[in-house]
């Protein structure tokens, strides 16, 4: 089991897994997993992390199918800025590979951020915490275990 399925076990949250074969092809990690799940794009939702100044990092979750706003994370968090952080921060402040970054058992619960169209579904699609595992659950339960807040975060 990976950090995030302890996690949502922990919690005594509903969740549902669902496994696939990751490939090696240039293909996103989130389109992959929606297509080879048979889901809608707009329903796997994307962990990204990013620097916000200060040496500080924060989560991001928005749709596969979508483009982070960067502008308005910034704002929801009462930063100057946000960009992408280095790959490797990201590796060690949560404790995933690239690919396989879940929201979920983080090493460090950081600032997170959920685009509020996870809220027009009953459930989401997250990283389990490795790539080829998706975790689903309400967008309520994962904004309660990430200490999330909804924010339109797209363009």
């Amino acid at each position: 089991m990976t950090p995030a399925v302890n996690a949502a076990k922990q919690a005594g949250i509903s969740f549902s897994l669902h496994e696939y074969e990751h490939g090696s092809t240039a293909m996103p990690f989130g389109l992959e997993a929606a297509e080879k799940l048979g889901l809608s794009t707009k329903q796997v939702f994307k962990t990204l992390v990013l620097d916000i100044g200060g040496n500080s990092l924060a989560v991001a979750l928005i749709p596969v199918s979508a483009m982070l706003n960067t502008r308005h994370f910034a704002r929801a968090l009462g930063a100057k800025r946000a960009q992408m952080a280095d790959p490797g921060a990201v590796e060690r402040s949560t404790g995933y590979v690239l690919g396989g970054v879940s929201p979920l058992g983080q090493k460090k619960l950081l600032p997170t951020i959920i685009d509020e169209s996870a809220k027009t579904f009953s459930s989401i699609y997250v990283s389990a915490g490795r790539r080829g595992l998706e975790l689903e659950l309400s967008a309520d339960d994962l904004a309660v275990l990430t200490c999330g807040n909804f924010v339109q975060l797209c363009k």
